[in-house]
């Protein structure tokens, strides 16, 4: 966070729910202007509303789309990028479900962080993506999804080389199992939830503040000299 006289800008995409919600919301409480998308109208509609977040409409796949939200933004003092495309297990495996999840997850990630870049650099702003358990390893049933987030890792790092002459930092979060909408129907399923809990030192799922508190840190002055970093937030679930 920088110091101004105002408070600073967060442009959040997926912010409207999940992880990106918790995200928009920690960022909130910490005194962030919040900007948040989501993909459809009715989705943005349906967002709970908060004194410190707008919410907005947002394709992270349309150039022209991506141009004009960071054009309507006077600053960016941070960019947290969480749209993207969740595993569609097996799906994959067809070339064009394979190239919409890449062009969601890795180059919508990319195509957010040119746009805000020069603002990002006015600001000596931080960036978040969202990685993945799958950054580390691989998937038998989702080689999209993986192959993806396997690529957020690695333009984190790029960025972060790239970028700190600029005076931006580039980090990344990793989340493990996080208890959300989408995943609600495991988390309820006992005999589906068990073994995620069995593997998870922590022996809970996550919630979606959990990995806003880790986003509010690498976009903070505690983390000044961090850049490049890939933060998992999993309970535990990658030291076993």
């Amino acid at each position: 966070m920088t110091s101004s006289s105002s408070p600073p800008l967060a442009l959040v995409t997926g912010g409207t729910r999940g992880i990106g919600a918790g995200a928009a919301l920690a960022l909130a409480e910490a005194g962030y202007l919040v900007l948040a998308t989501g993909l459809t109208e009715d989705e943005v509609a349906a967002t709970p509303a908060h004194a410190a977040i707008r919410h907005a409409r947002l394709d992270v796949t349309s150039d022209a789309e991506v141009a004009a939200i960071v054009a309507g933004c006077e600053r960016i003092d941070a960019l947290v990028n969480c749209a993207g495309m969740i595993q569609r297990g097996g799906k994959e495996f067809d070339i064009e479900a394979f190239r919409l999840t890449v062009e969601v997850n890795l180059t919508g990630s990319m195509r957010m962080c040119l746009a805000a870049k020069d603002k990002l650099a006015a600001s000596k702003g931080a960036i978040v993506n969202t990685a993945s358990m799958l950054t580390f390893h691989g998937s038998a049933y989702a080689p999209g999804y993986a192959a993806s987030k396997g690529g957020v890792g690695q333009l984190t790092k790029s960025l972060a080389a790239a970028w700190a002459p600029d005076g931006i930092r580039v980090n990344a979060v990793a989340p493990g199992w996080i208890a959300t909408e989408l995943t609600r129907p495991l988390v309820e399923d006992a005999a589906r939830s068990a073994p995620i809990l069995s593997r998870t030192p922590m022996n809970r799922w996550g919630e979606p503040g959990d990995v806003g508190g880790a986003v509010l840190f690498l976009l903070s002055d505690a983390a000044r000299f961090i850049t490049g970093a890939i933060l998992p937030v999993d309970g535990g679930y990658l030291a076993v």
